[in-house]
């Protein structure tokens, strides 16, 4: 990842602050610190794996890259930069507003973690996976139509399931259905947050052959958002650990599970139910 032309994204000290409010006013009356000075980069065609524990930012790091922060919470700030590799050059989506960000929303997708709470549920499947499609590009109806057969072919789904609703699927074929849409305008990065974790095991196995399956097919570039070491442990490339907002170790899954060298990677392993990971012992800090 040594030459720009490698590298699809570099984060560059983000922090991302989140107001405390208080009173009857609600005026300001601190903040939490969500993530604090994280920097790193995603090759192309590469899967980065962020893990740790429940609440220590990793979605946050997430949803700054897509930068949707600022729609979920109000007064929330975000510093540092996004540098975002596109074809026609570089840009930093940390200071992009809204509108401006509109361009690149095609190029960078992500795929949420709960996908009973991701998918609308008065549209169908074709209507929710064509949404990206009419909003983000210039193809007629029926081209969508085509387009959303083809990407349900993709996913293992019929096209003639494209007419039901989502409460008429399973989990494991609703979080299909939310790649498939997180595809749909052929994006270079798709943020997946926790992407198998409200699955069976058997269907986590399904959907994670599959998304390895659409890199190897389209070079697609994948930041993968977990707390389970397994898993990242078997689909990605490079791991960042991250604990109470920031990075702690970082390197290659078989160097950094067997071999972690800070306190908190070893616990976090040690806490793997029947870990067959090799540990150093230390005080967590």
């Amino acid at each position: 990842m040594g030459t720009p032309q490698d590298v699809i994204l570099e984060v560059e000290n983000l922090s991302v602050r989140f107001p405390v409010t208080g009173g009857v006013l609600l005026r300001r009356v601190g903040e939490v610190r969500a993530v604090d000075n994280v920097s790193f980069t995603i090759g192309r065609g590469e899967t980065l794996g962020l893990v740790g524990e429940s609440g220590c930012g990793k979605t946050t790091v997430g949803r700054a890259i897509v930068n949707i922060l600022s729609a979920m919470a109000y007064g929330v700030e975000v510093s540092g930069r996004i540098l975002y590799h596109a074809q026609s050059g570089t840009v930093d989506l940390a200071a992009l507003s809204r509108k401006a960000m509109r361009p690149y929303r095609s190029d960078i997708q992500m795929v949420f973690q709960d996908p009973y709470a991701s998918l609308n549920p008065r549209k169908t499947v074709t209507q929710i996976v064509a949404e990206p499609l009419a909003v983000h590009s210039k193809i007629s109806k029926r081209e969508q139509v085509e387009r959303v057969a083809w990407l349900l072919q993709k996913v293992g789904l019929s096209p003639e399931q494209g007419n039901r609703y989502p409460h008429e699927f399973s989990g494991g074929q609703r979080q299909r259905i939310g790649i498939a849409r997180a595809l749909a305008t052929n994006p270079k990065l798709v943020i997946a947050d926790e992407p198998v974790s409200a699955l069976d095991v058997s269907v986590q196995a399904q959907v994670l052959n599959l998304m390895q399956d659409l890199q190897d097919r389209f070079g697609v570039t994948y930041l993968f958002i977990s707390h389970d070491i397994a898993v990242v442990d078997l689909v990605c490339d490079d791991v960042i650990v991250l604990h109470q907002g920031r990075i702690v170790e970082q390197g290659d899954p078989d160097t950094l599970f067997r071999h972690p060298q800070h306190p908190y990677t070893q616990r976090l392993l040690a806490a793997v139910p029947g870990s067959p990971y090799r540990m150093q012992e230390g005080p967590m800090p």
